[in-house]
């Protein structure tokens, strides 16, 4: 037997990947469930104790808290179940939800401080929020990059590359 003979085609090589996590990631994947129900409710419990009514922006904050709380809980149950290969569409999914939670939070911030009027926080606020969404979104496109490069190495492994000159 040569060694061309024991070589094993991409598309067997995907599916014996199959429904394994790695010890790493199913950790990564409850302790992103578990604190994504963990912060769901520790501010929903804070929301729902407030003793009087709260302001309309304080009950966007508990709520928009509490949602990305469950998008992350969301996303770990999602990690946990999947039984394929994601070819980094996990660490799109995170990136998005890292970069939408950013944007609705800080706005949310950035409003709350310009009604109150101080020009020195609301400074502060917008450039912090700022620096935030910013590494958010290089997140963001590093995530899609990764999965880019994967999904092209993956074609080119399975010889379905339609461009056989193109550089790896």
């Amino acid at each position: 037997m040569t060694n061309e003979e024991s070589r094993a085609s991409a598309p067997e090589v995907i599916a014996g990947l199959g429904g394994a996590l790695s010890k790493g990631a199913r950790v990564r994947a409850v302790a992103t469930l578990v604190v994504g129900v963990a912060g769901a409710v520790f501010v929903a419990a804070l929301w729902w104790t407030e003793p009087g009514p709260l302001p309309v922006l304080t009950q966007l904050a508990f709520g928009l808290l509490t949602l990305v709380c469950l998008a992350w809980a969301a996303y770990g149950t999602w990690l946990l179940r999947s039984r394929v290969p994601l070819f980094a569409t996990d660490r799109v999914v995170a990136a998005w939800i890292g970069l939408t939670a950013s944007v609705l939070v800080g706005g949310l911030l950035i409003g709350t401080v310009a009604q109150r009027g101080t020009a020195t926080g609301t400074w502060g606020v917008i450039a912090t929020v700022a620096v935030l969404v910013a590494v958010s979104a290089v997140l963001v496109v590093r995530a899609h990059a990764r999965r880019a490069a994967l999904l092209r190495r993956e074609r080119a492994l399975s010889g379905d590359d339609p461009s056989p000159g193109a550089p790896r």
